[in-house]
């Protein structure tokens, strides 16, 4: 499970939030039954931060995950790291986020043990389009929200990030 840091870029919220996950907890729901009940839970203690950007800044650079890190370490919580190429991060430009997805790349390349994945804003076709109360106008496979890379630019990224990062990843699940 994953915590992004508040819209201004501050990372209290996200790590308050991993700090409460990891541990049990009980509340009121309901069951298989159908029936209220106290649920317990067992805790996550693999949960991440996501860095999202804030206040129109990013926050992917190898700065940013360094401060993090430390962050993570003080609140003694696991520095497990997903960045979200989008947001602030690409300064809510689509076109961008290849470039973020190869910083990103280059970090882990570089010896950053941290960073345990990446989101993209994926659709099968680029950008965005208005959500209008005449629905055949709109376009297949184009978001209605947050402007997104294409089907295309996001395989050719994640491909070619993970044939890059493919002889480090086998390195490190060897060393577990």
């Amino acid at each position: 499970i994953g915590f992004k840091n508040g819209t201004d870029g501050s990372l209290t919220v996200a790590i308050n939030a991993l700090q409460s996950v990891a541990k049990p907890h009980r509340f009121l729901g309901i069951n298989s039954d159908g029936k209220v009940s106290v649920i317990k839970t067992k805790g996550n203690p693999h949960a991440h931060v996501v860095l999202r950007g804030g206040n129109g800044k990013p926050n992917y650079d190898s700065v940013s995950v360094s401060i993090c890190e430390q962050e993570l370490s003080k609140a003694g919580v696991d520095k497990n790291i997903m960045i979200d190429c989008s947001h602030a991060n690409s300064n809510k430009d689509h076109n961008l986020q290849p470039l973020v997805l190869e910083n990103i790349c280059n970090q882990i390349l570089d010896g950053n043990q941290s960073i345990v994945g990446v989101m993209v804003e994926s659709n099968l076709e680029g950008g965005n389009q208005k959500l209008s109360d005449d629905l055949s106008q709109l376009k297949y496979g184009v978001s209605v929200t947050d402007a997104c890379i294409d089907w295309e630019t996001t395989k050719d990224g994640i491909l070619s990030m993970a044939e890059k990062l493919r002889p480090i990843m086998k390195k490190r699940a060897s060393n577990k």
